[in-house]
């Protein structure tokens, strides 16, 4: 059976061609200039994998990294003039996910505020482009390539929740586990840790570690995401071998709260969390 996937925001409102055009302009320019998407992305502040997501638009560019990108490209003001059109496109992006995700992911994209606890993997808003393929190529039922593309995009796409204003409010904890796993191999897997220090810098978003040697922990079940929609009560989500599950009882989400919040005073404050993930990286 066909696996009906969920629409990226740019297949939703019709901006594909916008996006995909801006991304092949850009990588020509950046070809030209000698640029590899590492190169690039460290003049404007983004990974590879999030350069090479823009220049297949599946990825929506920013206006200050092509506002960058004119000017190290010498472009001339070429890509200055798509950015009103660009910000029009952005206003109109809205997330589309399967019948089944879609409460939730409608409001993952208004919240004010996002906590996640990982138990065995890093959260699908952390991860880079090559860990992303990497889970969803080894999950089983296998999948076909074009289904790991679309997920992969998909997945990326949830990612400019970080970029919004007013920034949501975001915090993690993490098992220790999860940073020893290295899902794609060595250099994906040192990507990713890198990602997540990137990430850790960000103003309105903390990480901290579960160390594995705690002798006592408040949860042993499952993942979970805790999430403040804008003008709403905070909601838990939570999935288990598929099945999942957007928890609103004012009841249970103060318990799942309560827990996380116990977690993150047991957890490594982000600082010495930052520490830990550079040491894991020097050793890898």
């Amino acid at each position: 059976m066909n696996e009906r996937r969920p629409e990226t925001p740019a297949e939703a409102d019709g901006t594909t061609g916008l996006l995909t055009a801006l991304g092949k302009m850009l990588k020509l320019l950046r070809e030209r200039k000698g640029f590899t998407q590492k190169d690039f992305g460290e003049m404007v502040g983004y990974g590879p994998d999030a350069i090479s997501a823009m220049e297949r638009g599946v990825r929506t560019l920013r206006p200050e990294v092509l506002e960058k990108a004119d000017e190290l490209l010498e472009a001339g003001g070429l890509l200055l003039q798509a950015i009103p059109e660009l910000r029009e496109a952005m206003a109109k992006v809205r997330t589309r996910h399967p019948e089944w995700y879609r409460g939730y992911a409608a409001l993952e994209a208004e919240a004010v505020e996002l906590h996640q606890y990982s138990i065995n993997a890093v959260h699908g808003l952390l991860q880079t482009e090559a860990h992303a393929h990497a889970v969803f190529a080894k999950r089983r039922p296998f999948l076909d390539e074009e289904t790991i593309e679309k997920r992969v995009a998909d997945r990326l796409s949830r990612q400019q929740i970080f970029f919004r204003w007013p920034a949501p409010i975001v915090s993690y904890v993490i098992e220790e586990a999860v940073l020893d796993r290295p899902i794609g191999g060595r250099d994906v897997h040192k990507e990713q840790l890198r990602r997540l220090l990137t990430v850790s810098e960000m103003q309105n978003v903390e990480i901290q570690v579960m160390p594995t040697k705690v002798e006592e922990h408040p949860n042993l079940g499952s993942a979970f995401n805790l999430l403040a929609p804008k003008k709403h009560p905070q909601v838990a989500y939570t999935e288990a071998q598929g099945y999942p599950r957007l928890i609103t009882d004012p009841e249970e989400v103060r318990k799942i709260a309560d827990r996380y919040g116990i977690m993150r005073a047991m957890a490594l404050p982000p600082r010495e969390t930052r520490r830990l993930i550079g040491k894991k990286l020097e050793e890898l």
